[in-house]
């Protein structure tokens, strides 16, 4: 008998009887078994195709319910061994009448064995899926057995240590799973580790035991959590533990720097403390698991990782040294309140597909902005909110490449790709204005109620704006369609009409930049300036496309006026042209941010000043600016225009006197952060010999200036930044600063990277050749800080030649990296070019691939902006 009537083999059959069943499935029956026959129905048989598609997605979350998973992975101390694995696999299925597919994203040959409600079952796995055969399952409970090797991608092996990192669908390139995030599962894991490994895990640990060299760990089930925050890490860490309020709390780490640990330790364990009560209070709900313990990782991908009861952090973003700036410390404030705040917002309440992963982004990074209000009191809320998210949103929502914040998504294998500024940083913006609107009590509200009604469960952005437009009179609705669905932002301009030195007219108007008839209804402040200091701040309401603002009629009429004073406001805002003279005379913090950000935007858009006029100004700025955080945006905007914006001849001849005035500034500012921000911005800018003797000088003796602490990660960055200069050393500098590192994954780091600062482009061009390879690209954090290096403006005559084959290697990157990957490879590797053969080269490249990947063509051009802005505002 023939099957040729059925689909091809890459479809999974119904099965109808059970003699058809052995004849024409890829799984024939196993003789000696008795076939468990389902009930026919009409439901269509999903196609089994690589991926979690989003069909595959809804019929899996109506069948299935009640999983859980019990995991046993035994992990030999060479990081290349296999780890030899089992999985038993509980669930519910309300209609056995058709196949099931487990998503497993690795070779057919790490399938060992499967067994179905106890019955062995021939392995029917392609196209990433391991295929149940309906005939081995029944309605109700079902259980499967699987012996397997462990898939390695995403288990980040090191020489004595490993870790899972599983968002957004890499948990299936570990182990068979249903792999989306609205079917929750309890896991219970135990790891069969070397005898000297430490572990953490989801759930508390039970009981360990030693054997033949070994130790094994039995955690208890974990909370039911979505699979993309399964996880564990096991090495050679150190433990510790501390109960700050009362709540006890484990910590993993690799750090060797005793004055690091003595600092950050203290602060790490209070802020988390601090952060769990302040969202127990805005939310009204205690916190909802069984532990909370974390994980501080070398070179880990992200800032963090919000699993359950075993947080990852990046070890340079929470071990701070005694030189740490001031925003050092308030980032590390939010990272921590952010991982913190997914426990609610993400963990506890969950989105339904990857389409609203933005949610979970907004509120963490929304809370964790009011978190660190609370924790560190002496910083300023208002101006980091600004610094933080302005200037990132800008930089992607200005691009040809813009996304909107809700982004569709049809399969998960493409869910790495949403992830970006717009969601980091355009979405709480967004946020705060929407808490604007509708006041902050209805809004807190409105929050409790959602995370209320669907604890340990799964909602949708659109749930959540059923609860929110309950509780104002504003259509959320029609907010929603712009400031979410839809990318871009809107340009501004004004009409200022006075009599009799009174004002007796002012109106804004807004136009999408893109041309678009659409409109952000929005609020926002405008400060009248007036030459005797004195200050006049306006709300405004820009619910239509031109507004009047009635309080400006018969205010005296100001020197100028600066828009967006409070920074709450989004868009292209316009510069009024007394407004760079008047930089000095603008009363805060935050008006000067806004001031800064204006200026830039329109630098770039081409309505305000020209990149070397910007600069003059941000160069009469600097030795006036006061605020550390306005200091760190506008050195930020100095080296962008000098390196990105200035041709080569120009910047050379400009070099010498910026570097006097920097070192200046830095001798006069008495604030050690500030001191140290203008000693980096002196670093970076540093072309003539002698700001370059200057720093060999400082690095050989390890003598830094008055007033500035540099610790050994300064020092290396100062050997990093000799050596893409060429300096002639008597010694070579890279190999003395390695002998100086003592921590053994620092050391790793420095290695890696030397061939990619050598002196000889044909050893640069060796390392660019063996990032090809997969196995070379393993340290994401480590590559693409060694493409900044090897793409330094100062190497573009040698390095311009990558590009091509970098953005051919673009959609393997995708497929193998991180979710961050893809637009750091791009931007390491575009960020610094200026040149037309450069921007010639990225549009080559998409029109040579027409049905390119949509997310990674958005990716491309919003990592490509800088290069075709260069192009038009670059001139020699």
């Amino acid at each position: 008998m023939t099957c040729c009537l059925f689909p091809s083999s890459r479809y999974s059959l119904l099965p109808v009887l059970p003699l058809l069943l052995a004849a024409c499935t890829r799984a024939p029956l196993i003789p000696g078994t008795t076939p468990v026959v389902a009930a026919t129905t009409a439901a269509p048989v999903v196609p089994v195709v690589a991926g979690v598609s989003r069909e595959l997605a809804e019929e899996r979350a109506a069948r299935v319910s009640g999983l859980g998973y019990a995991l046993h992975f035994t992990v030999p101390p060479d990081k290349a061994a296999p780890i030899a694995a089992t999985e038993t696999v509980r669930f519910r299925l309300a209609d056995a009448g058709r196949p099931l597919q487990l998503d497993f994203k690795e070779r057919t040959a790490n399938l060992r064995a499967l067994r179905v409600n106890g019955r062995p079952v021939p392995i029917d796995h392609h196209d990433e899926h391991l295929v149940l055969p309906a005939s081995y399952l029944k309605t109700g409970p079902n259980e499967v057995q699987i012996d397997f090797t462990a898939g390695n991608q995403s288990l980040n092996r090191n020489d004595d240590y490993l870790y899972t990192l599983l968002v957004p669908d890499r948990t299936r390139t570990v182990f068979p799973v249903f792999d989306q995030p609205n079917l929750k599962a309890a896991f219970t894991l135990t790891l069969t580790l070397p005898d000297t490994w430490e572990a953490l895990a989801n759930g508390p640990l039970q009981d360990s035991s030693r054997a033949n060299g070994r130790k094994t760990y039995r955690f208890a089930p974990s909370d039911t959590i979505s699979t993309y925050l399964f996880s564990f890490a096991a090495g050679r860490f150190s433990r510790l533990g501390r109960s700050p309020a009362g709540r006890p709390m484990q910590l993993l780490h690799r750090e060797t720097d005793k004055s690091k640990l003595a600092l950050s330790l203290d602060p790490i364990f209070q802020i988390h403390a601090d952060a769990l009560q302040f969202m127990e209070a805005y939310t009204g709900i205690p916190y909802p698991f069984q532990k909370f313990d974390f994980v501080v990782l070398p070179d880990f991908q992200y800032g963090g990782m919000e699993h359950v009861g075993a947080i990852d952090y990046k070890a340079s973003a929470l071990f701070l040294d005694e030189g740490a700036t001031q925003d050092q410390k308030i980032a590390r404030s939010n990272l921590i309140s952010h991982e913190t705040a997914h426990m609610w917002f993400g963990d506890l309440v969950t989105m339904q597909w990857f389409n609203d992963v933005w949610m979970k982004e907004v509120f963490a990074n929304f809370m964790a902005d009011k978190i660190t209000q609370v924790a560190l009191p002496e910083s300023n809320y208002d101006l980091k909110f600004v610094i933080d998210h302005y200037p990132a949103a800008y930089g992607v929502d200005r691009t040809t490449g813009a996304n909107p914040i809700r982004q569709n998504l049809d399969n998960l294998s493409d869910a790495g790709s949403l992830y970006g500024g717009i969601i980091y940083h355009k979405a709480p913006i967004m946020m705060r204005q929407l808490e604007r609107l509708m006041g902050e009590e209805p809004f807190r509200d409105g929050l409790r109620a959602y995370l209320k009604q669907y604890a340990h469960g799964n909602a949708t952005w659109p749930d959540l704006i059923k609860i929110l437009d309950a509780r104002t009179p504003a259509d959320l609705q029609a907010w929603n369609k712009v400031w979410v669905n839809q990318p871009g932002r809107p340009v501004f301009k004004y009409d200022l009409q006075t009599s009799a030195g009174k004002i007796t007219r002012l109106t804004l108007s807004q136009q999408a930049e893109d041309g678009s008839d659409r409109l952000w209804p929005q609020l926002f402040e405008v400060m009248l300036v007036y030459p005797n200091g004195r200050t006049r701040e306006l709300t405004v309401n820009q619910n239509a496309r031109e507004v009047a603002v009635p309080a400006a009629v018969g205010e005296p009429a100001p020197a100028f006026i600066l828009f967006n004073s409070t920074g709450l406001g989004y868009g292209v805002f316009p510069v009024d042209k007394p407004l760079p003279a008047g930089l000095a005379t603008l009363p805060t913090p935050v008006a000067r941010a806004a001031a800064y950000i204006n200026l830039y935007e329109n630098m770039l858009n081409g309505r305000a000043l020209a990149p070397a006029e910007l600069l003059a100004v941000v160069r009469r700025q600097l030795p006036r600016e006061t605020e550390e955080l306005n200091l760190k945006l506008l050195t930020s905007q100095l080296t962008d225009v000098y390196w990105k914006l200035l041709p080569p001849a120009r910047r050379a001849a400009l070099a010498p006197a910026l570097e006097t005035e920097l070192w200046q500034a830095l001798a006069k500012t008495p604030a050690p952060n500030s001191k140290k921000l203008l000693f980096k911005a002196y670093q970076s800018v540093a072309l003539s010999r002698a700001a370059q003797t200057r720093l060999y000088r400082i690095w050989g003796t390890q003598q830094a200036p008055a007033g500035v602490k540099l610790t050994e990660d300064d020092y290396t960055s100062l050997a990093l930044a000799l050596a893409v200069r060429d300096y002639p050393a008597p010694a070579p500098i890279l190999a003395r600063q390695l002998t100086r590192i003592t921590n053994p994954d620092r050391r790793k780091r420095m290695e890696f990277m030397l061939p990619a600062l050598s002196p000889d482009p044909a050893t640069r061009d060796a390392f660019f050749a063996s990032l090809a390879e997969e196995k070379n690209r393993e340290k994401e954090a480590w590559v693409t800080a060694a493409l900044g290096y090897l793409h330094h403006p100062l190497r573009a005559a040698t390095s311009e030649k990558y590009l091509p084959q970098s953005l051919a290697l673009l959609e393997e990157i995708q497929q193998t990296g991180d979710i961050f990957f893809p637009y750091s490879w791009l931007q390491a590797t575009l960020g610094s070019y200026q040149t037309p053969t450069a921007a010639r080269t990225v549009r080559d490249f998409l029109t040579a691939h027409p049905s390119y990947n949509p997310q990674l063509h958005a990716k491309l051009l919003q990592a490509a902006d800088d290069v075709f802005r260069a192009e038009k505002l670059v001139r020699e």
